[in-house]
Formats: structure tokens, sequence, C-alpha cells
């Protein structure tokens, strides 16, 4: 009977320390960009993982999403903000990001990217427009995220 309780308080400190880790890779919220807008596309989350970003390591972006209507193509336009002031613009094929044609329901679009080791840290803005092969915009939401101290040159 003496092992039980040492055994149970480390099950509950092992649950703890999962609990915790999977916290930290839940769907943060998004924003719409027009939040009148009837977008084809809705987002209901984004995962970060590492969360916060590590400079110079890879982190992953997942954008949970769903359609009304099979995508057959289209592009992703990211816009990066650091605190306020514009810092980077990207144009991504939708189909390297996600198998194509995009079936009607939920989808998830998932990209991996390592940041340069001198990126600053601190609070970051994240703006993703989805267009179709059309240029018709199908979806456009903002989020933040943070990138910490750690550095590739530290771990040299």
């Amino acid at each position: 009977m003496e092992f039980q309780s040492p055994l149970k308080l480390y099950l509950l400190l092992c649950l703890s320390i999962l609990l915790l880790s999977s916290s930290q890779a839940q769907a943060r919220r998004v924003k719409y960009c027009d939040r009148k807008q009837n977008y084809a596309v809705k987002v209901s989350g984004v995962d970060i993982l590492p969360d916060p970003v590590v400079r110079g390591k890879p982190a992953t972006f997942k954008i949970s999403a769903s359609t009304g209507e099979a995508i057959s193509g289209g592009k992703l336009i990211i816009e990066v903000s650091y605190f306020g002031v514009h810092v980077h613009t990207e144009t991504r094929d939708l189909c390297e990001e996600v198998s194509c044609p995009v079936a009607a329901g939920n989808f998830e679009i998932a990209h991996t990217q390592t940041l340069p080791s001198f990126t600053p840290p601190g609070s970051y803005t994240l703006k993703m427009t989805m267009e179709d092969v059309n240029d018709e915009q199908l979806s456009c939401i903002s989020f933040n995220f943070k990138i910490g101290f750690g550095s590739s040159l530290s771990d040299d």
C-alpha cells in the first residue's frame, strides 16, 4: 500500500505535464479580416508548433478550415507584421500546402518554415488571404503569434 500513493502522485504528475504540453498546441483564435463578409472557407483555428516559435528552428502552422464547395486550386497570400509594422509578404500555391482538389468539408492547411536566426523576438501578426484560381477571395484571417529568444546559434 505504501507504493500506491507515490504511484498515484507520479501518474497525476505525468497527466499534468501532458495536459500542459497539449495546451500549447491548442488552436488559437483567428479574426476574419471583414466580419461582415460570408467567406466560402471558414477557419476554426490555428495550431502553431512550437509555440512560441523558435528562431532558426522549423515552425509549423496548421490552419483548420472547412468549405461547402470543392476548391480546385488557388493561392495563399501571407503578410507578417512585427508590432504593427509590415515586415514580410509571400504568395504560396494552395496546392503546395494542401492536397488539391480540396473536397467540400473539413480540411487542414499545413506549412512548415524555418525563420532565420536573426529574426527579432517579439509579437507578430500573420494575415492570410486565400484566393481561388479566379482570384476570388475565399477567406481572409489574421492571428497573433510570438517568436521566442531561442536560436540555432546557441545550439551550435
